[in-house]
């Protein structure tokens, strides 16, 4: 046994005999944390979130706290676990309730603490809630008692029979560690007062709780990247001079990974100059007004809102407003968040385009923070063995730019990308009471927080992400909110008001519009920009304007979708079918097979095809380029989309990002804000050659035949209406009363006028004084069933409230709930993910190796159960713990039980 051994280990290799130093370990810690602390936006946040100036002496204390982050490892039964297997004394233990032992200074380790060098210092008792937090460094409080026994010295194992006997003395090992600690950050231990601190400073760190909280994802964001070999080498004995190696590394690190941003300011101040910055970024010659609005906001405008239409290039002007806060340091990052993983894989791509714009081709990259991914600007990875990622550009590309992908190698360090682009669900989960919640949020402080079709959210979901803003405006930090459909009074709630306007007074309201707020604290009066959307010459989306010739159906069988749809193709139209549910599209892409139709639907490896969420990722991607070639004219308008009629039938999937230009839109009956982006799809581009008959963009909506009346009890119908389950309502569009007022629109509207007629259709459907004047016209029944429906909300907004992040209380006083797994659910995630034995080729012929189900499918589904995949003809049987599924160019269908 090497004799270094007896020395306390803080990491082991994957070979026998490779350890690190505890000292070394905890000094790699505290190093990254001082690297990162330096950052001036990290800094930043910190002292917004303190409320006060943080001293010297305040940051040094931390970075001792930091430092012992790991104390618990001192511990003999963790020691054992470096032993070999068959000489390790039992229990083993970890180190987490020995730190808390050790740190909180219980009794029962007196003779250890004294030796750390803990016993003298009287501002230790006062950091309890920094201690806690730098114990919480695995991604969640503590929910452990301190460890009472086991702080004895215990003998080593001998390497051989005649080797000489020693033990490890936990004390001795303690003596080290403390002797380390005092040498290596000596101006946390100084006397007297701080001379550089004013008068009216606390000596120590500020105990405002977000400061704790805040602090506890900086310690956790350091410990991930303390423990990187590839950073930290291993030195298993003890040097007094270790610290300098330990800085040096992380000022790399910390460089190599790009939370330092610095280098990066100077290539983008070009995009950020006012004159020439957007056509520099876009290719546009000019801003649209709404777009110059939003970059022109000074940097203390910290919550900005964009309302503008589908196409208006919402997605530009957000990169442009990052440009300008970034250029300026006001902002390290850009996180987009978008309601759907299909909408964040093709923006992805554009954001990646203008970044390369911005910083140029080896600048930042965007990462697709979405799990099961692995995907840097066009870079994509393979997982390995012991958390390792191959890249398939990894022979072309230097040390530091693989590097630089460290954040997207994990689901949980997305948000420390300079740039992701992912789900709204992975930056909500900084406001959850779930694992690593303090680490996305600290590592979201930094950047822009730009949340797209911020009107999806559900109230559950709303009121997460109310919670998500109000840590991260407690930061310091900035968002951007963008929608093309907000209503106002979902406006007026967003921007910290209390009193909504008036049925009149929301229509006199502008649009587009931007709208800023200064102080979130404070939540000073929101400022309204107003830009006047003046045409433009050219292709130019952003200021086009539409009229729409809207026919309202009654009857929306498969055979009426697929009649309309078949009707128009084969006129020559391009044609967009976008049903409410999987079930109804499956049904509609077949109706139109069996009509004779299947020539004129989507086609992809030599056969008919269809767009929803139920595809395996390769899938996906494959139909994502399948259908903008099929619809839309591309970046070269000489060669324009394919001639003839053509029909691409799908879900939601098909409203948001995708670059799609249809003639004629056939949609299933929805809420207003969901029509209208539906109806964003038709007529994109100008300059497109369209059939006869089709050069005015045309929607036919389907809608019951009955009417929404009998849905007010509680029936389920191709989306529409609440179904009972488990005591509960749930469905896709649940408020009647909006379809109706939708529904009303379009019979009575055969013209819409895109976006002159954006505000008055909105408002028109969802603000509550429509709402109630139809509940006077209709009766006592839509009222009762609304008021449920509110009724089951308020339940949601209750259950979000429970299990928020309690930042307005000291670190440590609230445990997380048991059930991380039904917190992730209600925010839509999905449900099992079914990895294959090995990638099998699927039904368009893509090798594919993984399945991913509805959540609802996966309930009471074993994820650990083995998954067998056989091919059944051209599509493939897959099953898992006893369930069949069938894969095919239909998508996942449930087939039942073995």
């Amino acid at each position: 046994m090497d004799g270094n051994q007896r020395y306390p280990w803080g990491k082991l290799g994957e070979l026998p005999g490779e350890s690190h130093h505890l000292a070394h370990h905890c000094a790699d810690v505290a190093a990254c944390f001082e690297a990162i602390i330096a950052l001036p936006t990290i800094r930043a946040r910190m002292v917004a979130a303190a409320g006060v100036p943080l001293t010297p002496r305040s940051l040094a204390r931390l970075a001792v706290i930091v430092f012992l982050h790991d104390a618990g490892k001192l511990h003999s039964g963790f020691q054992a676990k470096g032993w070999p297997p068959d000489r390790r004394p039992a229990p083993l233990h970890g180190h987490l309730a020995e730190g808390l032992a050790l740190l909180m200074r219980a009794e029962a380790a007196i003779h250890i603490w004294r030796p750390l060098g803990l016993s003298e210092l009287d501002w230790w008792d006062d950091l309890q809630p920094f201690i806690l937090a730098s114990l919480a460094h695995h991604g969640r409080p503590l929910e452990v008692s301190p460890m009472a026994g086991g702080w004895t010295a215990v003998p080593l194992p001998a390497a051989t029979p005649d080797s000489a006997s020693a033990s490890y003395d936990p004390a001795d090992a303690a003596r080290i560690l403390g002797a380390a600690m005092r040498a290596w950050f000596p101006d946390a231990f100084a006397e007297g007062p701080d001379p550089d601190s004013p008068a009216d400073i606390p000596d120590g760190p500020p105990l405002a709780p977000r400061f704790q909280h805040l602090f506890a994802g900086l310690v956790a964001l350091s410990d991930w990247l303390g423990s990187d070999r590839d950073f930290f080498p291993f030195e298993p004995a003890f040097r007094d001079g270790y610290i300098h190696a330990a800085r040096a590394r992380a000022a790399r690190a910390v460089a190599a990974i790009r939370l330092d941003v610095e280098a990066m300011r100077r290539p983008a101040a070009s995009a950020a100059q006012p004159s020439t910055g957007f056509t520099a970024l876009t290719g546009f010659a000019a801003p649209a007004p709404h777009q110059q609005a939003v970059a022109e906001l000074p940097a203390d405008r910290r919550l900005v809102i964009l309302e503008a239409e589908t196409g208006a290039g919402k997605t530009e002007a957000a990169v442009w407003r990052f440009a300008r806060l970034f250029a300026a340091g006001a902002v390290d990052g850009l996180y987009f968040a978008l309601p759907t993983r299909s909408a964040a894989l093709q923006i992805q791509g554009r954001v990646n385009r203008l970044l390369e714009r911005l910083t140029g081709p080896d600048g930042l990259k965007a990462v697709l923070a979405v799990p099961g991914y692995l995907k840097v600007g066009d870079a994509v990875g393979m997982a390995l063995p012991h958390w390792r990622v191959r890249w398939d550009d990894e022979g072309e590309r230097a040390e530091d730019e693989l590097a630089a992908r460290w954040a997207a190698e994990s689901a949980r360090r997305f948000l420390a990308a300079p740039v992701a682009v992912g789900t709204v669900d992975q930056a909500m989960l900084a406001a959850l009471q779930v694992k690593h919640a303090h680490l996305r949020g600290a590592c979201l402080s930094r950047s822009l927080l730009v949340v797209d079709e911020v009107h999806a959210s559900d109230r559950y979901m709303g009121e997460i992400l109310a919670k998500l803003l109000d840590i991260h405006f407690g930061a310091g930090g900035h968002a951007l909110l963008m929608s093309a459909t907000l209503g106002s009074w979902a406006r007026t709630r967003w921007l910290g008001g209390r009193q909504a306007p008036d049925f009149a007074a929301a229509l006199a309201v502008p649009y587009p519009a931007v709208w800023s707020v200064r102080d979130m604290r404070g939540r000073s009066k929101a400022a309204c920009v107003a830009p006047t959307a003046a045409p433009t010459a050219g292709d130019d989306p952003r200021a086009r304007r539409k009229s729409v010739a809207m026919t309202l159906a009654p009857g929306w069988s498969a055979q009426e979708a697929a009649e309309r749809a078949l009707a128009a193709a084969r006129s020559g139209a391009k044609v967009l079918v976008v049903r409410n549910t999987v079930t109804a599209a499956v049904a509609t892409w077949e109706a139109v097979r069996a009509a004779g139709g299947e020539g004129l639907l989507l086609q992809l490896a030599g056969g008919p095809a269809l767009h929803h969420g139920r595809f395996a990722a390769e899938d996906r991607a494959a139909l994502d380029r399948a259908v903008e070639a099929a619809l839309s004219p591309g970046s070269d308008r000489s060669t324009g989309r394919p001639g003839g009629g053509m029909i691409v039938i799908g879900t939601q999937t098909l409203e948001q990002s995708l670059d799609i230009d249809a003639d004629h839109l056939v949609t299933d009956l929805c809420p207003i804000d969901v029509l209208l982006q539906r109806l964003g799809r038709l007529h994109r581009h100008a300059g497109v050659v369209r059939a006869s008959g089709f050069t005015t963009p045309s929607c036919t909506v389907l809608a019951p035949d009955d009417g929404l009346e009998p849905l007010l009890a509680p029936r389920f119908d191709n989306g529409l209406g609440a179904f009972a389950a488990d005591r509960s309502l749930s469905g896709v569009y649940m408020d009647l009363s909006v379809l109706e007022l939708t529904r009303r629109l379009v019979a009575g509207r055969p013209t819409w006028t895109i976006p002159d007629d954006n505000r008055l259709l909105v408002e028109s459907a969802l603000h509550e004084d429509r709402i109630e004047d139809l509940h006077a016209e209709l009766g006592g029944g839509w009222r009762a069933y609304r008021d449920g429906l509110l009724g089951k909300t308020d339940a949601e907004a209750q259950a979000a409230h429970g299990v928020v992040l309690p930042v307005h209380r000291s670190f440590g006083e609230d445990r997380f709930p048991g059930d991380e797994a039904a917190i992730r659910t209600r925010l839509g995630a999905e449900g099992a993910r079914l990895a294959f034995p090995a990638p099998v080729a699927g039904p368009f012929g893509h090798p594919i190796s993984v399945l991913t189900l509805p959540a609802h499918w996966s309930r009471g589904l074993d994820p650990t159960a083995p998954v067998t995949v056989e091919r059944a003809g051209d599509a493939l049987r897959v099953c898992v713990d006893g369930r069949r599924f069938r894969y095919d160019r239909r998508g996942v269908v449930k087939e039942g039980r073995k």
